[in-house]
């Protein structure tokens, strides 16, 4: 049975419970609820990148922080598409289109962007886009164009997110959320770890996504990437029993979901990947960047999915959900 009614309590029960107990329970979900073989293969594109008027600590693409990313106007239809074929020929069945905008204006840069989620969706693929903050009109306008999911990511809890980010509050999150659910476009929404916050903090994320109206369909873990001109430039890596702990309470407080091992993959062995799939991990992303920060090469992917004797998971496959 779902739940939605998790007190932070609970949630601090499991996520402190001794590790290797947590793994046990968090695979059994896991388990229930997924075929464990199976794993998605997403590839996110920066269709827009750089210029952007947020002051989010972790990101590189924010104008106001001197880092090397470039700023890019936003691409031509023509050559998204040819990227969404490419990531399909290589095995991916999502593909993402982030643009770094703080939120969605009705112009001709939106129309275009529909006219890529139309393309995207005609080649077969789940069509995902992280463009900011989006209307209700915005969100009905996307999912008629064929999109399936939309990601705009907590970040973390609502009592760390002012340290993090001061251009937009929480509520306007958790509002873009509302309507996306409401335009039925699939939610997805996670959080970045080693921000500087507290267990408390990643708890409290946790929580808020888990007592949602409806769980996201796709929560994604990520490490924070430490970018050189940023205010967090010298935050040490997160290490992979601290992502476990993450993935194994998502798993077990949302276990009908996609977790999503997301940024911060590069730096983790195939071992330490291989746990995190253990503890309900399902689904990655592949390619050379996430946005504009480095990632596993497909190689790779492909060694370790044989390795473990994992398979990709088929686009628009419904959850199995055992009875």
């Amino acid at each position: 049975m779902l739940r939605t009614n998790w007190t932070p309590e609970e949630i601090a029960d499991i996520y402190h419970s001794p590790l290797l107990d947590l793994i046990y329970r968090a695979a059994t979900v896991h388990r229930t609820h997924h075929d464990p073989q199976e794993v998605q293969v997403c590839t996110l594109l920066s269709v827009k990148t750089g210029g952007c008027p947020e002051d989010c600590a972790y990101c590189p693409q924010a104008a106001r922080y001197s880092t090397s990313v470039s700023a890019h106007k936003l691409m031509e239809v023509d050559k998204v598409l040819a990227s969404a074929n490419r990531a399909r020929e290589a095995g991916s069945t999502r593909f993402c289109m982030g643009a770094a905008w703080r939120e969605v204006r009705d112009n001709r840069d939106f129309d275009k962007v529909l006219d890529m989620v139309k393309g995207v969706n005609a080649l077969g693929l789940e069509v995902c886009c992280t463009l900011g903050m989006l209307t209700p009109t915005q969100a009905e306008k996307l999912k008629e164009a064929g999109l399936y999911a939309y990601n705009h990511n907590l970040d973390t809890s609502e009592e760390y997110y002012d340290d993090i980010i001061t251009t937009r509050t929480y509520a306007d999150r958790l509002d873009t959320l509302e309507h996306v659910r409401k335009a039925g476009v699939s939610v997805c929404s996670g959080g970045i770890i080693g921000m500087g916050e507290t267990d408390a903090d990643r708890i409290g994320m946790l929580h808020t996504l888990a007592t949602l109206p409806e769980h996201p369909e796709s929560v994604p873990v990520n490490a924070l990437v430490a970018v050189e001109g940023t205010p967090l430039e010298d935050q040490p890596r997160v290490s992979v029993w601290d992502m476990l702990r993450m993935i194994a309470t998502a798993r077990i407080t949302m276990p009908h979901a996609m977790v999503r091992l997301s940024a911060g993959r590069v730096n983790m062995t195939m071992e330490e990947q291989a746990l995190c799939f253990l503890a309900g991990a399902n689904s990655i992303f592949s390619g050379e960047k996430l946005l504009t920060t480095p990632n596993n090469e497909s190689d790779f992917d492909k060694t370790m999915f044989q390795t473990l004797s994992i398979r990709p998971r088929a686009a628009f496959k419904e959850k199995e959900v055992a009875v």
